[in-house]
This record gives C-alpha cells, structure tokens and sequence, in this order.
C-alpha cells in the first residue's frame, strides 16, 4: 500500500521520541529542516520532560506517552531514537495511528521483534524508513555503477572494518549499553549491531545482499575487553545466497580511532568506501588511484519527500533484513568471550582498555575476507556458524 501524499509546501508534523543521547543529533537534524520548511517539530516524548535549556531552543509539547502525543499534536510521522528493545511497540503504536516512521538502528533486538514491527508497519499501509543515514549516501549508486561497469573485474567479496576508542563509561551511560539481555528481553547492544551497525548494512547493500532472504550463513566471533556482557571486539561473515562473502570486523578497543570503511574486492581492483565521509577511493589495475567525493541524502528529508511526492525510500525494513539476519545470529550466539587479561590494557588516565594489533587485525580481516580466528589471534575462538531459519518475505 502506498503511504498518503501530504500537501506540497505544508512542513510535515513531526514528533521526536528520543531527545536525549543520540536523540540530540535528530532535534538537531528536525531543527536544520525545519528552517528549511520542510518539517515542523509539534511534540517531544521522553520518560522524564526536557528543559529548555537541555533542548537548546524552545520546546514544543512533551508527554511521556507516544500514543497521546501524537494523537493530541496531530504529527503525520514519528523519528524514534529510543532505547533497541522499545523500538517495536513504538513502531505499531505509530503505526496504528497511520504515523508513518523514521526509526533508528538497529530497528529491532532479535529477527522475530524485526518482523513483527515490519509486518505490522505493512499491514497499517505507513511508510518507514530505518536509520542507517550511511545508505543516504550518493556513493553507494556510484560504487555499483563501477562494478558494474567492470571498473574492478569480477566481485570476490566485501569486507568492512571499524576500529574504535570507547572509555568504560561508554558502556555505562545508559542501564541497556553494553547488554545482551535486562530484565529477561533482549538488547544486543553490540560493536557490530550498534556503534559499528552500518560497517554491517552498507558491506551487504553493496554485496547486493541488503534483504533477508539473501542470506545462506552467518559465522560469528564474538569478544570483549570491558567487563560487559556484550561484545566490544568481534567479526562476522556473511555467506550470501549467491555465493558470496561479506566479512565485516570491528573493535570498540582500539589503539588509536580510525574511520569506519568498506572496501569491494575485485579480480582487478578494490573500491574503498568511508561511509561516514562520503569518500571513495578507485585502485585498479593500470590506473592511478582516484578519490571520489559525494553528497548524501538525509532520510528525514527523504522520508518528507516519499510522503510528499511518491520519491523512493532508500531504507525500507526489508532493505536490512539481512542486517537483522546478522542481528539475531549474534543474539544467539554464545555469550562473547572474555579476552585473557594479557590480551588488553588499561590507557593511563583515558578510562579505556586497549587490545594491542588489533587495530591491524581488523584491517588485515576486511583485507583477506577472515575471522580472527583464521588470522591467528591467539585470544580468538573458533567460528559459531548460524543457519537463518526461513525467512518471511511476504
């Protein structure tokens, strides 16, 4: 079902549910297109209400019922940044108001809330897109047009890698950072389904492999340094149902931080792609390297425009159903493994634990396309592999 066109020139109605935290760079976001005319911000819902002061402006309505909120501000569409185990329920809540959605990543904390949320969203006839703003990004249409061209010959795989610095109190700032599970439901907070989530979706948007049923195997290893229960250093690779291998490792342990990339192996060349800077860079052979440079398209503004004008969403639920895939593999996985404590150190008076190499070592697994088990890390384990159950595709 098509979502209802809104009146050309009229700000779409927007409420924010989730002002704080990352919620900050949405109010931001909302204010920019706001002066912009193309939505207007009619309601904020947060458990404990913003001041004016902590929201930086002045404040619209605020309740801590998203349902009362959107029925009493008459908002056509809901951003939600909310803690990953509400997502749903506030997904259908919307829904059934038929308040279409921008909803942060990951979307869901297991494969069967993802489709819960996704399905209902359909059934309800409400556009939604999910936040992963990386797959805005211009690159991506050009990056397959190479390959498509052959500009680096046959595809081989897809790697990705995301070397991050986190302090401890990162993984305290919130009661769910750092959780598998609180209170019996699940979180997976995780360096590949949170902070490093779009290394995950963008290596499989240009593997061609984005929806759920692309998805013939997951092999999973997953790690910490921090006293959590989640993961902080880990990789995974995707087998695809053609035949391919998207191999993406990340690490919230870092040496030193370095930015987030994707790289396309091909039989003669690779294309590198810094999703967070729009940056890519063209190695084949008997050719110079080139360095590309491109926009992206915000998905408020994209939303805004679907509803305004029938243009394509660029991130529908189906488009990381793949993702999710990775998602519920690593939710039921065993519990990461604690690294030995000769395997990290603490960094005198930054509140951070290190894991010497492996910066290198989540180079060298996006490079070669392998675990670290395979590039003998002596801290790693051997591989969990996950067969996906059959997937609805509706």
């Amino acid at each position: 079902m098509s979502a209802p066109r809104t009146v050309p020139g009229t700000p779409l109605p927007v409420v924010l549910a989730g002002a704080r935290g990352h919620g900050r760079r949405h109010a931001d976001n909302i204010r920019r297109l706001q002066a912009a005319g193309v939505v207007r911000l009619v309601g904020v819902c947060e458990l404990t209400p913003l001041t004016g002061d902590e929201f930086g402006g002045e404040l619209p309505e605020q309740s801590a019922d998203l349902g009362a909120l959107l029925d009493s501000t008459g908002a056509r569409a809901a951003v939600i940044c909310t803690p990953i185990p509400t997502h749903t329920d506030l997904a259908l809540t919307a829904a059934s108001r038929g308040v279409h959605l921008l909803l942060e990543k990951p979307p869901a904390p297991s494969y069967a809330e993802f489709r819960r949320m996704a399905d209902g969203v359909a059934a309800a006839g409400v556009a939604c897109q999910i936040g992963f703003q990386s797959l805005g990004s211009h690159a991506l249409p050009a990056i397959r047009d190479l390959v498509a061209e052959g500009a680096v010959g046959r595809v081989t795989g897809v790697g990705g890698a995301g070397a991050w610095v986190r302090p401890e109190a990162y993984f305290r700032r919130a009661p769910w950072a750092g959780r598998r599970r609180l209170d019996g439901v699940d979180v997976v907070d995780g360096a590949l389904t949170n902070p490093l989530a779009h290394a995950v979706a963008t290596a499989l948007a240009l593997a061609g492999s984005a929806r759920a049923e692309d998805v013939a195997g997951i092999e999973t290893e997953l790690l910490r340094a921090n006293d959590i229960e989640s993961d902080d250093t880990s990789c995974v690779r995707v087998t695809t149902v053609q035949g391919g291998s998207v191999t993406v490792a990340a690490t919230l342990c870092a040496e030193r931080a370095d930015e987030p990339y994707v790289v396309v192996h091909g039989t003669s060349g690779r294309i590198t792609f810094w999703y967070k800077q729009d940056r890519v860079l063209l190695q084949r052979a008997d050719h110079g390297p080139e360095e590309l440079r491109f926009g992206r398209t915000d998905l408020l503004e994209n939303l805004a425009a679907h509803l305004r004008d029938g243009t394509p969403l660029l991130v529908t639920p189906d488009d990381t159903g793949a993702f999710m895939q990775v998602v519920e593999a690593i939710r039921s996985a065993p519990d990461p493994a604690p690294l030995p404590a000769e395997a990290w150190h603490r960094v005198p008076g930054e509140d951070r634990r290190v894991v010497p190499g492996v910066d290198a070592l989540v180079a060298d697994a996006a490079d070669r396309l392998s675990l670290y088990s395979e590039l003998g890390a002596p801290w790693a384990r051997p591989a969990h592999h996950h067969l996906p159950k059959e997937v609805s595709t509706r």
